[in-house]
C-alpha cells in the first residue's frame, strides 16, 4: 500500500493533514512528531539525520510515497536548509516525493499577485529561513521535492495560541481595560488549515505530475485589525481596546525565537519586525492542475462563515 508519512502531525496543520488522510483511507498514513509526540505517531528528532534515514529505511519509503513536511523547527537558521537538503538527499536516493510546506513570506509584499516562479525577496528572518530551504531541497539534483506556500493559517487549535490568527480570539474577548495596537497596514490571506489539508488530498488523488511550486490561498483579504472586527462581530463584543495601526512598523527584525515567543506573548502587536505589505499568491496555475480531473481545485471556507459555525460548535457563542 502507498505510504503517507507526515512530519509535525502533532502540529496545527501537520494533524490536520494527518487526519485529513486517514479519512481518505486509500493510503498507509504514518505520523511524525517531535516535541508533543501521542501515542500514533512516532517521536523522531528530524535533526538527527542518521534516524531519518533509518526510518526511512525501515519503512521502505520509496517510489510513489510521500513525506509531508509540516514540522515547524525549533532552530530555523540551521533546520530550515539543512533539514530540507536531507530530505531531498534521500529522496533522490529512494525516489519519494517530498512535500515541502513554505510559505507566502518568501516574497517581499510589493508586487502582488505573486505567481509561482516570480522572484523571491524575503523581508524577515522567517521568510529567509523558507526561502532557503526552497532552494536547498529543488536544487538537490535526483529529487522528486515540491514546494507548497501557503498564507497566514488558523483552524482548529489546542491553544488559541497556536496561531496568530487564532490568537486574535484572546485579544478581542479580553475586556479588562487594555488596549491594543493592531496592523491595519499588512494585507493577508488567511487560511484554513483544514482547507490546505484537503486538498493536499485531492492533490494527491489528481495522479498527475506536479510542478516544482504550488501556490495554496484562500481568497478573502484581511488585516489583522480587520480579523478582530469579524471577531467581535462574531462574539458580540465591543472592539474600542483595539487600535488600528495604519503605518507600517519599521525596523529590523528580531530573531526568529524571539519573534515566536513574542507571538504567543501578544508582543507580536507591538513588535517592530518588518511585514511585507501584500503577499498574495496567484493560484491561477493552481486551479488549472485540476482542469478536466472532476476534482474540486482549492476548496476553501469563508473566513467569517467557519469561524461563526466553529464557535458556535464549541460552545463560545
Amino acid at each position: 500500500m502507498p505510504q503517507i508519512v507526515i512530519t509535525g502531525a502533532s502540529g496545527v496543520l501537520g494533524s490536520a493533514v494527518y487526519n485529513a488522510f486517514q479519512s481518505y483511507g486509500k493510503e498507509s498514513v504514518i505520523g511524525l512528531a517531535h516535541s508533543r509526540p501521542a501515542s500514533h505517531l512516532i517521536q523522531l528528532d528530524l535533526l538527527d539525520g542518521d534516524r531519518v534515514e533509518d526510518l526511512v529505511n525501515r519503512l521502505s519509503i520509496g517510489d510513489g510515497d510521500w513525506i509531508i513536511h509540516c514540522a515547524a523547527e525549533r532552530r530555523p537558521d540551521i533546520a530550515e536548509k539543512a533539514l530540507p537538503a536531507n530530505l531531498a538527499r534521500l529522496s533522490a536516493l529512494r525516489r519519494f516525493t517530498i512535500i515541502h510546506i513554505s510559505t507566502d513570506y518568501v516574497f517581499d509584499g510589493t508586487s502582488p499577485p505573486y505567481s509561482p516562479n516570480d522572484e523571491t525577496n524575503p523581508l524577515q528572518f522567517y521568510g529567509r529561513t523558507k526561502r532557503d530551504g526552497e532552494r536547498a531541497g529543488l536544487r538537490t539534483a535526483g529529487s522528486k521535492f515540491i514546494v507548497i506556500r501557503v498564507p497566514i493559517l488558523y483552524g482548529p487549535t489546542p491553544s488559541n495560541a497556536d496561531t496568530a490568527v487564532n490568537i486574535l480570539l484572546d485579544v478581542v474577548q479580553d475586556q479588562s481595560g487594555k488596549k491594543y495596537t493592531m496592523d491595519h497596514f499588512a494585507i493577508r490571506y488567511p487560511t484554513n488549515v483544514l482547507d490546505i489539508a484537503g486538498f493536499l488530498v485531492r492533490l494527491r488523488d489528481l495522479g498527475r505530475p506536479l510542478p516544482s511550486i504550488i501556490h495554496y490561498s484562500a481568497g478573502e483579504p484581511f488585516t489583522k485589525y480587520e480579523m478582530c472586527l469579524v471577531f467581535a462581530r462574531i462574539l458580540g463584543f465591543p472592539h474600542e481596546h483595539i487600535l488600528p495601526q495604519v503605518k507600517p512598523p519599521q525596523g529590523i527584525a528580531p530573531s526568529f525565537v524571539i519573534q515566536e515567543i513574542a507571538h504567543c506573548l501578544l508582543r507580536m502587536f507591538e513588535d517592530e519586525t518588518p511585514r511585507p505589505f501584500n503577499t498574495q499568491l496567484n493560484v491561477v496555475e493552481t486551479e488549472q492542475l485540476f482542469d478536466g480531473s472532476g476534482l474540486e481545485s482549492l476548496g476553501w471556507n469563508g473566513f467569517e462563515e467557519w469561524w461563526a459555525k466553529h464557535l458556535r460548535a464549541r460552545e463560545v457563542l
